[in-house]
């Protein structure tokens, strides 16, 4: 047997994520719900049915767009689970584009995040700009899922 395989290519979705059993799910845990990462609101388990598998209902909530979404899976079942990371940045300025310029813990700034045109985003943006323009430091908190980034709150330093 030869022991000197190499493997070129990998699924680029297996590293944003890992298997949990859907019966280990809890409100506020994380989940894949259709593709989307989601925070769990609801989650209901069902006893055993003809099919011989008790079922897991899971209700939650895309934590990039807020929308519902729900699955049924068999509770011994795995299911899929995004690994969520929250940072926070300085914010030093926004560009016209709505692009923000923020300044990493290492020093080095960041500048490929903006903020969305829905009426709730485009309120922190105003809110944000304003502080800036006031002199205040201002201290942005990311979440970031699935290679997707998202600014979720803010707080005045």
């Amino acid at each position: 047997m030869v022991d000197d395989e190499t493997f070129e290519t990998a699924n680029a979705d297996s590293s944003h994520t890992y298997s949990v059993q859907a019966n280990a799910l809890r409100v506020g845990n994380y989940v894949m719900l259709k593709g989307h990462p989601c925070k769990v609101m609801e989650v209901h388990f069902f006893k055993v049915g003809k099919h011989g598998h008790a079922k897991a209902s899971i209700v939650g909530i895309d934590i990039f767009t807020s929308k519902k979404y729900e699955d049924t899976v068999p509770s011994t079942h795995n299911i899929a689970v995004p690994f969520v990371t929250r940072k926070e940045y300085q914010l030093n300025d926004i560009a016209s584009d709505g692009f923000m310029a923020l300044l990493r813990d290492d020093g080095a700034t960041k500048d490929d995040l903006r903020l969305g045109d829905s009426s709730e985003e485009v309120a922190i943006k105003e809110k944000l700009e304003e502080m800036v323009n006031e002199g205040k430091v201002v201290i942005v908190g990311v979440i970031e899922a699935m290679g997707t980034e998202k600014i979720v709150d803010y707080r005045e330093f």
